[in-house]
């Protein structure tokens, strides 16, 4: 009976359990690091998620974000923005631009782990934002999250994807406006706080 309940004590654990994160001192750096959405198109500097977030949390939270950049870019770029910034954690947001181009999934997955395992070897750790493909009634496609299963990582899947089906919240078909980015901002502070970050 001991043996019974300490199973199911285990078994609930590893389903309740989101991917944990280290916890981030005052002084430590996030770094947003994305295209348009991480940048802010369709809003200003103080109201994209980056410095919304950092409002929330009292962390400074870099806006890395490069309007236009393909996750192959991005590659060639990451290590400069480590280098520079030496993050504890890293939000990684891109794969819109790859999508819009016809990127084969294959392609911006094998990109994304490429980063992670980067951002990862530099210290920091990662939380992954899934991006909805450019499609009527369109997700993240499903290898974000396979990546952030099998790597356990924090992930955001669905936000964005609320943004963007909601008028009120985006400025164009695929940014947000102010309320949208705050309500990303609103979400990642939120997975943070469950995964022990904050």
């Amino acid at each position: 009976m001991r043996f019974f309940v300490l199973f199911i004590a285990l078994l609930i654990s590893a389903c309740s359990n989101d991917p944990a994160l280290p916890k981030l001192t005052a002084e430590d750096v996030i770094v947003a690091f994305g295209d348009s959405l991480t940048y802010g198109t369709g809003a200003d500097t103080q109201t994209a998620y980056p410095a919304v977030l950092s409002a929330m949390m009292d962390r400074t939270v870099v806006n890395a974000g490069v309007p236009g950049e393909t996750t192959t870019d991005a590659i060639t770029r990451l290590p400069q923005v480590l280098e520079e910034h030496r993050p504890k954690l890293v939000l990684l947001c891109l794969g819109g631009n790859d999508m819009l181009r016809k990127v084969p999934h294959s392609t911006i997955e094998q990109n994304l782990r490429a980063m992670i395992r980067s951002i990862q070897a530099s210290g920091a750790s990662v939380v992954l934002i899934g991006v909805p493909e450019p499609a009527l009634f369109g997700g993240a496609p499903a290898f974000y999250a396979t990546i952030a299963d099998e790597l356990k990582l924090p992930y955001e899947g669905e936000v964005l994807n609320d943004v963007l089906r909601d008028p009120r919240l985006k400025s164009d078909p695929i940014h947000g406006n102010a309320e949208g980015y705050r309500l990303v901002a609103q979400r990642l502070a939120d997975l943070l706080k469950s995964a022990g970050a904050i």
